[in-house]
């Protein structure tokens, strides 16, 4: 994302909450809400607007910032409020269904570090599934029912977007990008990038660096 307009008087304030699965669990089964979810009808990553209930508790949380010692007491029991109030709104299906996974989510977490690390190399599921103890088909479904993408899906579009960095802040050219993160072939590559991004590479970087300009600059 990125930040188009922030003053003092209008600061742009943006704030992370790290939600334990096993907390989402206990809460789910407090307030009733345990209940069977269709997979494939829970999205990765969504948006969804904030309602004045959510709001008003990101505000409370908020606020702490500048009182240490309360925060200590409160933000405990406010985290709890969030995940309660999350629950009842848009994301609910998505925390749910994190909860009820949470017995593989580190599984699935030290399968997208390797990923990660291991960016310009092929992917061989059958080692990845066998250090981590699971069968390759329990991988694959966990993995997906986790990020929404296959383990081969995710690792491509690691390496496009680690391209595209490359690209951007390193300004190299698509095909050093392309070899960089692991494609022997430019034209695959290219095919890829665009599928993913809608725009050839050299078209894309170049929108992008448009985009970056300031206004006044033009």
């Amino acid at each position: 994302g990125q930040v188009l307009e922030a003053s003092k008087e209008r600061p742009f304030l943006s704030l992370r909450l790290d939600l334990a699965p096993t907390l989402v669990g206990e809460i789910l089964v407090e307030a009733g809400h345990v209940s069977p979810q269709d997979a494939a009808s829970v999205r990765a990553i969504s948006v969804s607007p904030v309602d004045e209930h959510l709001l008003d508790v990101m505000v409370r949380v908020a606020r702490l910032l500048d009182a240490p010692d309360e925060a200590r007491v409160l933000l405990p029991l406010l985290t709890r409020e969030i995940i309660y109030r999350l629950l009842k709104g848009e994301q609910g299906a998505r925390l749910r269904h994190l909860a009820i996974l949470r017995g593989y989510s580190p599984h699935i977490a030290r399968a997208i570090e390797r990923l990660r690390h291991d960016l310009d190399q092929p992917l061989r599921i059958e080692q990845l599934a066998r250090e981590l103890g699971m069968s390759v088909s329990g991988l694959q479904h966990h993995f997906k029912a986790v990020t929404a993408l296959s383990p081969s899906q995710f690792q491509k579009r690691l390496r496009l977007q680690e391209a595209r960095r490359l690209m951007l802040g390193e300004n190299i050219d698509a095909k050093v990008a392309a070899y960089r993160v692991g494609y022997q072939d430019a034209s695959h590559f290219n095919r890829e990038y665009k599928s993913l991004f809608g725009v050839s590479p050299m078209h894309d970087v170049h929108r992008l660096r448009e985009g970056a300009q300031d206004p006044a600059s033009r």
